[in-house]
């Protein structure tokens, strides 16, 4: 049964009534927690099981509010050796109900409590069947999301505002957020996946252009041995290459692909790139480059091709993918609102993966070199581990590089 939203529910976590408003006159109420105030933001659901932590922390949720599918959130708590991100990312988080109770022998602090320190709103004892319902038919929409007290004294006199406050915000479509949430000085990543010994560094150097990195990323790529240095996105190519790197891998992030222009123009020059080695005899040797999310789609558009938004986006960790060179299916972790036209992929560029629910664009690769990219997450946390082998691929990569 779904509480009225001004029942009091005798829970200290829960600050009173919430609202949340959608920019085509939609109205869900609730009972508030996490941090206080008014946000406006694109609504998108997940449907993921799990994972609610590493999903708020995700840097590529930046400028969004998520709506969770999974009946229960908050149950094993939060730490932070689950964060995917230090800084915040989601800017609100609406759920069916919060969990009571926090059992897990990781946990530092709660649902509740981690959001507040994050400056995430949220708003439980809603009806996430039937808002998730709503975005599936009438696609992602961008909403208010308040548990401001001079809205809720008087909600009828409240939402009109709060609808246009959601209406005039600007959409995904056309926003560079990856200059937000990129890092703003270079560092080196040493830590392994939780619970794993990190293997001895490799003597190979692979750059990662930030462009709202998760840290499991950089954790994976540790678990074989790969100390990554993490660049921010606006690093010119020339400095990159200074760094003399074996690989090069873009990271996932947020908002609209085309947007980010100056990115773009940097990874033209880099996939162009072709070094010259040997002595009497010379040769070309390929720098081994691996995309993923929107990093598959940046490289994408480094190649020629086009981006579109997706009327609800995908965003979950059962999103079966085939790949089109064995036939083989993976089930995998997505979390994106923008897709690769498949009829813009130019001469040289093989599609090598597609989405078997919309049959959209889920993999590339440059034909006869080691570039590629993924239109999903094979780190998944959370989600599958189908796709892991992705991270050998580009390690086997980097290492053969190294060699060369």
């Amino acid at each position: 049964m779904i509480r009225a939203a001004d029942e009091s529910l005798d829970d200290p976590r829960y600050h009173g009534p919430g609202l949340l408003v959608l920019a085509d006159g939609r109205v869900f109420r609730g009972q508030s927690f996490g941090a206080k105030g008014t946000v406006v933001a694109e609504l998108v659901f997940n449907t993921a099981l799990y994972g609610y932590q590493e999903i708020i922390s995700d840097p590529s949720y930046a400028e969004q509010i998520v709506c969770l599918t999974a009946v229960e959130i908050g149950n094993v708590g939060t730490n932070p050796d689950d964060d995917e991100s230090e800084q915040p990312a989601a800017r609100g988080l609406v759920i069916r109900s919060l969990s009571p109770v926090v059992s897990n022998y990781r946990a530092t602090a709660g649902l509740h409590e981690w959001l507040v320190a994050r400056g995430v709103v949220g708003l439980a004892e809603v009806d996430t069947r039937a808002l998730t319902r709503h975005l599936r038919e009438h696609g992602s929409v961008m909403a208010a999301l308040t548990t401001d007290p001079a809205h809720l004294d008087d909600v009828a006199g409240s939402v009109p505002g709060l609808r246009e406050l959601a209406a005039s915000a600007p959409s995904m479509q056309g926003r560079n957020l990856v200059d937000a949430v990129t890092a703003k000085q270079p560092y080196t990543w040493t830590t392994p996946s939780w619970g794993k010994q990190a293997p001895a560094p490799v003597d190979a150097r692979v750059v990662a252009y930030d462009f709202g990195i998760k840290r499991n990323i950089l954790r994976k790529l540790r678990d074989r041995g790969i100390e990554t240095t993490v660049v921010p996105a606006s690093t010119p190519i020339a400095e990159v290459l200074a760094r003399e790197p074996d690989g090069v891998f873009l990271s996932n992030g947020p908002g609209d692909p085309a947007a980010v222009e100056h990115v773009i123009a940097q990874l033209r020059e880099l996939v162009q790139l072709r070094e010259l080695v040997g002595g009497s005899s010379p040769s070309t040797r390929d720098l081994p480059i691996f995309g993923i999310c929107l990093g598959h789609q940046l490289l994408c558009l480094a190649l020629g091709g086009r981006t579109y938004k997706l009327e609800f986006g995908h965003h979950g960790g059962n999103h079966p993918v085939r790949d089109e060179r064995d036939r083989s299916i993976a089930i995998t972790s997505q979390n994106h609102g923008f897709a690769v036209d498949i009829d813009s992929l130019g001469d040289g560029v093989k599609l090598t993966h597609i989405n078997l629910f919309d049959r959209t664009v889920a993999g590339v690769e440059l034909e006869g070199r080691p570039v590629f990219g993924v239109q999903y997450h094979p780190e998944a946390c959370p989600g599958p581990q189908d796709s892991d082998a992705l991270f050998d691929r580009f390690v086997g990569a980097v290492l053969e590089h190294r060699g060369a």
